[in-house]
């Protein structure tokens, strides 16, 4: 088994085209492709934004003790 890793471009057209030379034996092989779009400095937009749900909470008491008293639960 080899793995191979590297960088390549997809043309006009969507095709992706593989040219790998390999030390391997003639005859038959399983091949997995795995495509991930590199990060060449274009930064992806989030698939949604969640800032309408972030927020913050506001802790009425001691946090401490109301942490030792779920402790002590157990």
């Amino acid at each position: 088994m080899e793995v191979l890793k590297f960088t390549t471009t997809i043309d006009e057209s969507g095709h992706l085209h593989l040219d790998i030379p390999t030390e391997l034996s003639s005859g038959q092989v399983d091949i997995v492709v795995i495509v991930n779009p590199s990060s060449s400095g274009t930064e992806q937009q989030a698939s949604y934004d969640f800032s309408d749900l972030a927020g913050q909470l506001e802790w009425q008491g001691d946090a401490v003790s109301a942490q030792r008293a779920l402790r002590d639960e157990w």
